[in-house]
């Protein structure tokens, strides 16, 4: 307990409904200072917070970030005056009181909604509704793998979730919750906050679905109690607790709960009560205290939590100093990689630039992954049903399976959304580093929880092949032509196109060793000939660019390109030299992010001042970055086509014909 828990003393017994109506009052008085915010879903699930809070839930304030915590996962996070509230009344040292008067305010640890790493304990950025509930399966999951691998003495805990209608009715719901009640997954407990009250007015109007049919239909444990009576939702708490499926406790409540005039009602969801509706609220519950003020024994009452947190976390401690196995699990959940992992890419690179191996860079990106997965076995992977299409898995790698966790590859299923939003639990769990595969093409469904993983810092890496129009004759809605500009776009998401197996294995490196940005790996269906001509022991792709080939003479032009295009505008450099006599230079760009985070005269230096081209069957968004405005493009204009992939480059005209004719009207 901290001190300032220990300072305060106990006036008289306080019940639960006391320490819930704490949560209310604190919740619709921010609201109402910051004039914006949800106060209806605090108020309606204070109970149920409280319950799960006073009784069940182990966390430690003093130290947020225990390995063997329980895990509390606000899914409906525009209520996140529930979490703040909370964070205040446990004790946590970065939520005085003055916080939450600060709330949704510049420079404040109370945002609108709740976002990793911003404030303590808050274990995975959430509002945008379904991601909580999703990503909460991977942490669910990576629980149980750690334990399969550490043991129960040092991985025992929970995964809470607390969800709202919005969070079941988006889709990645449905996704995630089939996955979770396929592995069993038994640790995971989901609160749904069943108010029957979306922004519109009552859920009436847009759904008729039965969510607990649907659960169970999911395999889920599921039972249905009123929200705001504590015996019940404490006695459904337990039995959920010796489940041995996930488990769904669907409280039925009143949004808005303990106002007057506007509880049950939209008008509480996304706006304050006003003065007049929040001075009734106050008389109706019974709290005769001004904004902003929690008794002392209330207060005391939720210290007293925090308190057996911090004693069940010391316990802990001393199991894990007792355990033979201890270094490999402080290993493990710090993410620390062996070196081993990258003296055997180094080792890799060597030998195939000597072999001048020619694979597709999904099949580079295979081997590497063998010998990655060989050094370490932190490194967990998956694929949305497209296993042998990504090639992600790799000889020794067991399944992961229900009730079988000790295995390191995931089958996600055709869930590319839940996939990615699982990956970012398992991360943010901590213990293994995810990675998972789909097409490129499909980032389009996965894009919610990948853009989760740049905004919260995530070493989470996606790999996705069937990269463009080589993939062939899958046809266009199989070829991604818009999605390198999205990826790219994107803040905090390094986003890797290598040309050959010794980019993608520097690639792979240099997504492994960032540690607080998720990264894209952009592989190719087709073969790709190695283009480098001897070894270097640097990781060349790491500035991001660099100079493939560098002619004799001074440079008349410079080619750009990235994956499978860096082989056609190296051919294009040869025409042109012996063609036309014309010096050109080939940039290999396999990250544009890392490009920019060089400085300017190492990006002058790569790049020159000679006329650019870009080469890329994709979008040209972007490339004017690159090239100027006097600069070429070589690439897709519009969407691809059903055909072989040689007819198709040649069809859409980016062969080393078109590059050379390029560059002799920019320099002719």
């Amino acid at each position: 307990m901290n001190s300032q828990a220990a300072a305060l003393k106990p006036v008289a017994a306080v019940s639960e409904r006391e320490m819930a109506n704490a949560i209310r009052a604190l919740a619709m008085d921010s609201v109402q200072k910051a004039n914006s915010g949800h106060p209806g879903m605090p108020m309606g699930m204070a109970d149920v917070a409280t319950v799960l809070f006073s009784r069940f839930i182990n966390i430690d304030p003093t130290m947020p970030d225990w390995p063997d915590r329980d895990r509390f996962v606000l899914s409906a996070g525009h209520g996140s005056m529930l979490q703040y509230a909370l964070h205040y009344l446990l004790g946590y040292e970065d939520m005085p009181i003055e916080e939450l008067q600060r709330f949704r305010q510049l420079g404040s640890r109370t945002a609108g909604h709740p976002e990793y790493g911003h404030a303590l304990g808050i274990e995975t950025t959430t509002g945008p509704l379904g991601q909580g509930i999703s990503t909460a399966v991977g942490m669910a999951l990576a629980e149980r793998m750690l334990a399969a691998r550490h043991g129960a003495d040092l991985v025992d805990h929970f995964t809470y979730v607390i969800a709202g209608d919005g969070c079941l009715q988006e889709g990645i719901s449905h996704e995630a919750i089939d996955l979770a009640g396929h592995l069993k997954l038994s640790r995971l407990i989901v609160f749904w906050d069943d108010n029957a009250i979306s922004i519109d007015g009552p859920t009436s109007l847009s759904t008729s679905m039965d969510q607990p049919a649907r659960f169970k239909a999911a395999g889920w444990h599921v039972q249905s109690v009123d929200g705001h009576d504590t015996e019940a939702v404490g006695a459904a708490i337990e039995a959920a607790q010796q489940s041995h499926q996930p488990s769904l406790i669907a409280c039925r409540t009143v949004i808005g709960k303990g106002a007057p005039n506007l509880g049950g009602s939209e008008k509480t969801h996304g706006a304050p009560l006003g003065d007049a509706e929040i001075a009734a609220t106050r008389e109706n519950v019974g709290w005769a205290y001004a904004p902003f003020e929690v008794p002392d024994d209330i207060l005391f009452a939720w210290r007293e939590i925090a308190g057996r947190g911090q004693a069940a976390r010391r316990d802990w401690e001393q199991r894990l100093a007792a355990s033979p196995g201890r270094q490999a699990f402080e290993s493990a959940v710090a993410g620390r990689l062996p070196d081993a992992v990258f003296e055997a890419l180094g080792a890799f690179r060597k030998e195939h630039v000597e072999k001048a191996t020619k694979v597709a860079t999904r099949k580079a990106s295979e081997m590497a992954l063998a010998a990655i997965n060989a050094a370490t076995d932190l490194t967990v992977g998956g694929s949305a049903d497209l296993t042998h299409s990504n090639l992600t898995i790799t000889k020794g790698m067991a399944r992961i399976a229900p009730d079988e966790y000790t295995g390191r590859y995931i089958h996600y299923g055709i869930r590319e959304h839940g996939m990615a939003a699982a990956m970012n639990g398992i991360a943010l769990h901590g213990g293994f580093v995810p990675y998972g595969g789909t097409f490129l093409c499909f980032v389009d469904y996965a894009r919610g929880a990948m853009r989760l993983s740049a905004l919260m810092g995530q070493r989470v890496i996606y790999v996705m092949t069937h990269d463009s129009i080589g993939l062939g004759e899958d046809g266009p809605t199989h070829q991604p032509v818009e999605h390198l500009a999205m990826l790219r776009a994107t803040p905090n998401l390094n986003v890797f196109r290598p040309a050959d197996i010794i980019e993608t294995a520097e690639c792979w490196e240099l997504a492994l060793k960032s540690e607080s940005r998720p990264s894209v790996l952009v592989l190719s269906r087709q073969n790709l000939p190695m283009l480098r001509q001897t070894h270097r022991d640097e990781n060349r792709s790491s500035q991001g660019a660099y100079i493939l080939r560098e002619p004799a003479e001074h440079r008349a032009v410079t080619l750009i390109a990235t994956g499978s295009e860096v082989e056609i505008a190296v051919a294009a450099a040869e025409r042109l030299e012996t063609e036309h006599g014309i010096a050109a230079a080939v940039v290999s760009m396999p990250c544009w992010e890392l490009f920019e985070e060089q400085d300017a005269g190492t990006r002058k230096a790569v790049l020159g001042s000679a006329p650019r081209i870009a080469v890329e069957a994709a979008a040209r968004l972007g490339w004017d970055r690159w090239i100027g405005d006097t600069g070429a493009f070589v690439g897709m204009a519009g969407f691809g086509a059903s055909a072989p992939a040689p007819d198709l480059y040649r069809h859409f005209d980016i062969t080393p014909e078109a590059v050379a004719a390029a560059a002799l009207k920019l320099i002719i």
